[in-house]
């Protein structure tokens, strides 16, 4: 497996040499929304530790993402009216993975309405504020 590269995306929102709209952060993880989501609230869950997948990142830190993408569904079932939750989890290439800094999707479903196709748009900023601001209600509630 290639080795982890501290200049990906992901790492780069990290350090604050990329934006985000943050919508959870703690000691060993960051949620922000995707900014070509799959659904209104599409949240992405990423640990601060350098882990390029599933397949290398520590159980513990592992373990902070999953609480956290937990966290992150309970609350965006109340601020979308959502009907369910998808969460995703990509390895490599061949599993699907293209940003290499381990992330779950964390995904706000509705009966009978499909996800966009992944990277199909960018989403408008105001209304990426707009939802962040209602998953960082729905967290706090």
């Amino acid at each position: 497996m290639p080795a982890y590269d501290p200049q990906n995306p992901f790492a780069k929102i990290l350090r604050g040499e990329f934006p985000c709209y943050k919508v959870y952060e703690d000691d060993h993880t960051l949620a922000f929304l995707d900014i070509m989501p799959r659904c209104a609230g599409h949240t992405l869950v990423i640990p601060k530790a350098p882990a390029r997948n599933i397949l290398d990142i520590t159980a513990e830190d592992f373990a902070h993402v999953a609480r956290v993408s937990q966290k992150i569904a309970r609350a965006a079932m109340t601020a979308f009216d959502a009907q369910g939750i998808t969460v995703q989890q990509f390895s490599e290439p061949a599993g699907g993975q293209v940003v290499f800094h381990l992330h779950m999707h964390v995904m706000p479903r509705h009966d009978g309405v499909a996800l966009l196709p992944p990277a199909s748009r960018k989403e408008d900023g105001k209304v990426l504020e707009a939802n962040a601001a209602k998953l960082i209600a729905a967290l706090k509630g």
